[in-house]
């Protein structure tokens, strides 16, 4: 039963675009970014081909260099993070993108363990019945990019006049860059912090350019 329960929704949505996401949902009695309930989610789906190279490229040297490397659990990562922490005391994430799409398609945002030992049985399902092009364009489709804002079509139609398919390799970076905290940084309107970050991914995407792609 519990299989059923991971597999059938994960196999129905490789080939039907998410209606919504546990996150969205959540979201109209408190959106994860802002705690704030939201009257109107914008979501707007858009398929693999009308969004532009370099939003797929910014947001995999930002959240997941390694992904067409590890089946939807990054060990390498997982470690310099434990070490992180033992010697410095420092929270570092280490989620995949695959994790990170499991939690935002099926679960809810607490950091428990019940939550994580169910966000891995999503992500070794979703990394078993899904082809890595189609993990990043879901990804891409249901992320948070600010409050009550979700997908790359919606946020850089709002942030930046025009669809995910004419995206430049700074807006595409400014998207990556908020990824982590949508509530705190801001893609059109751009802090120090997310300007720093924003430089990072930049210089991040032209050392990968052309060395990260389908595999």
């Amino acid at each position: 039963a519990a299989t059923a329960l991971a597999v059938v929704p994960v196999a129905v949505l490789r080939f039907v675009a998410p209606p919504t996401t546990a996150f969205m949902l959540r979201s109209r009695q408190a959106d994860p970014a802002t705690g704030a309930p939201c009257p109107d989610v914008a979501y707007t789906w858009v398929p693999r081909e009308a969004i532009a190279p370099d939003l797929r490229l910014a947001v995999l040297v930002a959240e997941d260099q390694r992904f067409y490397q590890h089946r939807g659990f990054d060990f390498e990562s997982m470690r310099r993070a434990f070490r992180d922490r033992l010697r410095h005391g420092r929270r570092r994430g280490a989620s995949t993108l695959t994790q990170q799409l499991a939690k935002n398609l099926f679960l809810w945002p607490d950091a428990t363990y019940t939550r994580k030992l169910v966000e891995a049985w999503f992500t070794f399902w979703l990394e078993t019945l899904w082809p890595k092009e189609r993990i990043l364009e879901v990804y891409l489709n249901v992320a948070q990019f600010g409050a009550c804002r979700f997908g790359v079509g919606s946020a850089s139609r709002a942030f930046f006049g025009h669809g995910p398919d004419a995206v430049d390799a700074r807006e595409a970076a400014l998207l990556a860059a908020v990824l982590p905290s949508p509530a705190r940084m801001r893609a059109h309107d751009p802090g120090p912090y997310t300007r720093e970050r924003t430089e990072a991914i930049l210089a991040l995407m032209a050392e990968h350019r052309g060395r990260l792609g389908r595999r």
